[in-house]
């Protein structure tokens, strides 16, 4: 396009074609509408900036607070069993001067108790598995013995109890598992 009155610039507000320059005061008015929009824009550019800035601040923020919750998240269980190792300590002092084993196992029968209560507080619960089918999704057969007794893939004991977290196996349950006799 050219810049000939003829063709009017589309760029260009129509106003602004048709006003009167001929005067200072037009030329005046016309630098102060330039100057508003230029510091206009500026204050535009100044927000955008601040807007990038505390968007990059939270995001950044965030981040920390996400990692300081994976760091301490052990925290409030690692709170939870220390009570319980205090006791497990006073069990095994008192296991060297103890004088009757049926009191030392009852004491280790509550500091245990307690643990499998933290445990449960903290949503974890102990797989059942003695008597079940077993299932290879929570038990680990570690030996087979024949039984009549028993269906084939019946657990008939547990060496070592298995726990869930919610619908998650933390660790199967390490079982001996019946045959056919």
């Amino acid at each position: 396009m050219s810049d000939t009155p003829e063709t009017p610039r589309e760029d260009i507000a129509p106003e602004l074609l048709s006003a009167d320059l001929s005067s200072p005061e037009a030329w005046v008015a016309l630098q102060d509408e330039l100057a508003a929009a230029q510091s206009e824009r500026d204050e535009a550019q100044q927000k955008y900036l601040r807007a990038l800035a505390e968007a990059d601040t939270y995001r950044r923020r965030v981040m920390k607070e996400r990692d300081d919750d994976r760091r301490f998240a052990p925290l409030a269980i690692i709170k939870d069993l220390l009570p319980n190792l205090d006791n497990l300590r006073r069990a095994v002092d008192a296991a060297k001067t103890a004088s009757s084993i049926e009191d030392l196992s009852k004491g280790v029968d509550i500091i245990l108790k307690q643990v499998d209560e933290v445990l449960t507080r903290h949503g974890a619960s102990p797989i059942t598995s003695v008597g079940q089918s077993f299932d290879p999704n929570r038990h680990e057969a570690v030996a087979q013995a024949p039984s009549a007794d028993h269906p084939a893939m019946t657990v008939l004991q547990e060496f070592e109890r298995g726990y869930m977290l919610h619908d998650r196996v933390i660790r199967p349950s390490k079982v001996l598992v019946s045959k056919e006799a």
